[in-house]
């Protein structure tokens, strides 16, 4: 899907085929392309590692950024997970944790048979969701229209799921989510109500107790954040690859890198320092 923060394959070659000459070949097709076209720039976002190095190699500049992801590091419960806090991170995660009940909420994953029996009600439900949160954003934009959610409920049932924030039967916040075998991908979060650390239940410790209880490996809850860490996410590196027209553009962009690159390594690094999961617990 457009704009999806997410990392995959980028660069398709065959079987057989030179992977860094197809690079080369890719490269040097865009550059024409856009050169032709008089667009300024190209990109190439969120490649896997290897494919990042392939396309930088074939002439592109890398930049290298980071998200948060949730890893599942054998858990057998969320207690086990809670485990690896110290007391005081421990306690301020259970009193998050135990509000919507207080509040009277119930939150729940919507899938499979349920999601089956009306897939275009959840998702219009989905796409009001995501409206609800672009729409208080003087820059929210509303990239996802409802045709689109439609498409992806209808089609794609085994993978879409919402987590379902209820007063009775009544939804009144909700995140749009996406699972393969092995990882979960959070993706758009919406509510009618506001409520405190609703947003944290919903998107965050509700799918990471799901998680745990399905055997999924990692959690990806969407790009951005600082305030995971604090809940036990961890960075995890992402690329994207930059080609200009313009050599003077180019070398620019270049010159910044070089400095910027080490000062985000810094930055994981300090992140993965600063981890309470990797403080002793008490």
């Amino acid at each position: 899907v457009p704009f999806t923060p997410c990392t995959g394959e980028r660069l398709l070659v065959a079987p057989g085929e030179d992977r860094a000459s197809c690079a080369e070949r890719i490269v040097h097709a865009a550059r024409k392309l856009c050169a032709d076209e008089g667009y300024p720039t190209w990109q190439v976002l969120f490649p896997d590692e290897a494919g990042a190095r392939e396309i930088e190699q074939a002439g592109m500049a890398l930049r290298v950024s980071w998200q948060f992801h949730w890893r599942n590091e054998g858990y057998g419960s969320m207690a086990d997970f809670l485990a690896r806090f110290n007391s005081k991170r421990r306690h301020m995660l259970r009193r998050e944790m135990a509000a919507p009940a207080e509040q009277g909420i119930e939150i729940r994953t919507v899938r499979g048979e349920e999601l089956r029996r009306d897939p275009a009600g959840w998702a219009k439900r989905a796409h009001a969701l995501h409206r609800s949160t672009v729409d208080k954003l003087m820059w929210g934009r509303r990239w996802l229209n409802e045709k689109f959610y439609l498409s992806a409920f209808a089609e794609m049932p085994d993978a879409v799921e919402v987590v379902g924030a209820f007063r009775g039967a009544e939804l009144i916040a909700g995140a749009f989510n996406v699972a393969s075998p092995l990882r979960l991908y959070g993706r758009y979060w919406g509510c009618f109500e506001e409520h405190p650390f609703l947003h944290f239940n919903v998107c965050y410790y509700h799918s990471i107790s799901d998680c745990i209880a399905r055997g999924l490996q990692v959690f990806e809850g969407g790009a951005g954040g600082e305030h995971k860490l604090a809940r036990g996410f961890l960075p995890a590196l992402t690329w994207s690859a930059h080609g200009f027209t313009d050599a003077r553009l180019d070398r620019a962009v270049r010159e910044h890198l070089a400095r910027e690159t080490p000062a985000r390594a810094a930055s994981v690094e300090r992140s993965m320092r600063d981890s309470p999961i990797f403080k002793a617990a008490s």
